[in-house]
């Protein structure tokens, strides 16, 4: 049976000498695996070009559901980013965001409010013209929601501490090594109450940033014992530091 749908694209792989699979986050079917014929080489079409981390993108499939792999008919570009594909800024944050939601979303089943956060906020990055060193940790934080594990970031006391294991803001400093310091903390609770069009207002220090992306990344880790290594951190944090 055809299908059709919309999808953003996680992960690519060769397979073959022209054909890829490809792991793509659909709307109405979740996390799904397509092998793409013919996507690389003279005939392609340029259709491994379309497969970049957090490309949006129509495709028509052919759906069996036995099978874990569903091939592809019809592959084209949703929506053409303006400057993400361009600036090295933007292109090293979609490659970050793309390995964390290829490593957190297994579901293959409909969540179109989750799709619709991913979508829409990556399509405003993409438009950003100031204040987007941010994005990556605001996108981070707030996708904990949609996964199930938002922490409760309301202030506890005069001096704070945001308890990894437990996800809460706590008024004292807790016995075990998972959580954040207080100035962290600080800048956590600030982040939190932020929508996406006030990033280009949340102006914080190098180290403030990178100290709340290990604590949002260690947050993930314990919520994820199979996360694994972040391969394309190191590279982020060159290009933010």
């Amino acid at each position: 049976m055809l299908v059709s749908d919309e999808g953003i694209v996680l992960h690519f792989i060769k397979y073959g000498e022209s054909s890829v699979i490809a792991t793509i986050y659909t709307r109405k079917s979740g996390r799904q695996g397509f092998m793409i014929n013919a996507a690389l080489g003279k005939k392609s079409k340029n259709k491994a070009g379309i497969l970049q981390p957090l490309f949006l993108v129509d495709l028509v499939a052919y759906e069996h559901q036995k099978n874990e792999l569903n091939r592809v008919k019809e592959l084209k570009l949703n929506t053409a980013y303006q400057s993400l594909p361009f600036e090295i800024g933007k292109s090293s944050v979609a490659i970050f965001l793309a390995e964390i939601l290829y490593k957190t979303i297994h579901e293959q089943e409909s969540n179109p409010e989750m799709y619709d956060f991913i979508k829409s906020s990556v399509s405003y990055f993409d438009l950003m013209d100031s204040g987007y060193s941010n994005f990556h940790v605001w996108f981070l934080f707030k996708l904990t929601g949609f996964l199930g594990f938002l922490p409760q970031t309301e202030k506890a006391g005069f001096e704070n501490w945001f308890d990894l294991k437990t996800g809460t803001i706590l008024h004292f400093q807790p016995s075990h090594p998972f959580y954040a310091n207080k100035e962290t903390t600080e800048v956590l609770m600030k982040l939190a109450a932020l929508k996406i069009q006030e990033l280009p207002g949340f102006h914080i220090t190098r180290k403030d940033r990178d100290n709340l992306l290990t604590i949002l990344i260690d947050y993930y880790q314990l919520h994820f014992g199979n996360l694994g290594e972040i391969k394309s951190l190191n590279v982020l944090r060159e290009v933010f530091s």
